[in-house]
């Protein structure tokens, strides 16, 4: 089976590929893509691959993006962190997916669906833009649970500088003190008002009160000085630089 993923972090990449392998699902890996400019170059270059498992959100935005400019008549099984709003659109349309973290049981039921389904493999666009305005009117939240000591606390959104991820752990940054938090980084994004938030590369998202200098760095990348670093370097990622600017702006 001819298949490509479409996922932005390598981690959660490499565990899709072991989980299909413990599915006993036989397959090509043709490519992992990890933006929506490198998709939408590899679809007008190659021939269309027989299953795609597609990340929502994607280093330089979200995946549904690249269907404004490229067809694709593919089976697709969309992988996302979103919350439980957004997801009532997938259900409602039809669409499969998984919700991260993926677990092994799911993707062999949704490998199984996928074998044994007769229908079409379009996706339309009418379904894609329901789906983005749930997630884009879905609340967000205003506290998290965070770990202290042996036991947890909740700290209001509105007290958190940055959050980054370090070796497959998320934290949060406030003015005083870093709090683990129990969710993945893309998760804890999805969940915020991205108005406030964003996320400038990978591994950490920020916020426009957290931000005191901003300086051009090479490769057409900017370099930004935040409150309380705690030996962080924060680099926008030059895909994300030009929708920086433009989140500054808002």
């Amino acid at each position: 089976m001819r298949t490509l993923i479409i996922e932005d972090e390598a981690r959660a990449a490499s565990q899709l590929q072991n989980m299909l392998k413990a599915c006993d699902f036989t397959y090509e890996l043709l490519d992992i893509i990890d933006t929506v400019e490198e998709a939408v170059t590899w679809f007008q270059s190659n021939a269309l691959p027989e299953l795609i498992f597609m990340d929502i959100q994607l280093a330089d935005g979200l995946s549904f993006e690249i269907f404004q400019k490229v067809e694709i008549e593919a089976p697709i099984i969309f992988t996302t962190a979103f919350d439980q709003y957004a997801i009532q659109a997938f259900k409602v349309n039809s669409i499969d997916y998984l919700l991260k973290p993926i677990q092994k049981d799911d993707l062999c039921k949704s490998l199984d669906k996928f074998l044994k389904s007769n229908k079409p493999t379009s996706v339309n666009p009418e379904v894609l833009k329901q789906m983005l305005a749930s997630m884009q009117t879905a609340p967000k939240r205003e506290g998290i649970l965070v770990k202290e000591g042996s036991g947890f606390v909740q700290i209001k959104i509105s007290e958190i500088l940055y959050c980054y991820s370090e070796e497959g752990i998320t934290f949060g940054v406030t003015a005083t003190k870093r709090y683990m938090i129990d969710e993945t980084l893309d998760q804890l994004f999805n969940s915020l008002d991205q108005n406030q938030f964003f996320k400038i590369n990978r591994g950490q998202l920020i916020t426009k009160s957290a931000i005191q200098k901003i300086d051009a760095y090479f490769n057409h990348r900017v370099k930004l000085s935040l409150a309380n670093p705690r030996d962080q370097e924060f680099i926008v990622s030059r895909q994300k630089t030009s929708d920086f600017k433009a989140w500054l702006n808002r």
